[in-house]
């Protein structure tokens, strides 16, 4: 992947990032919230997080000290 591709995908990541963010939100103000799938929800959150950690790592370079 270039330096375009990886910016790009972690663009579409944090806007799905924002999104689950929301979903979770929606679901835990509603009545009876599934907290099974407000966990699972999270656990995407996180999964997410870290593949943008990841891909950030990649645009900086290397620095041999």
């Amino acid at each position: 992947m270039d330096e375009a591709e990886i910016r790009r995908r972690i663009e579409l990541l944090r806007v799905e990032h924002r999104d689950l963010d929301d979903a979770i939100a929606a679901l835990a103000a509603s009545p009876a919230p599934d907290q099974l799938q407000i966990a699972r929800l999270k656990r995407r959150k996180l999964r997410l997080r870290d593949e943008i950690a990841l891909l950030e790592d990649q645009l900086i370079p290397d620095i041999i000290a």
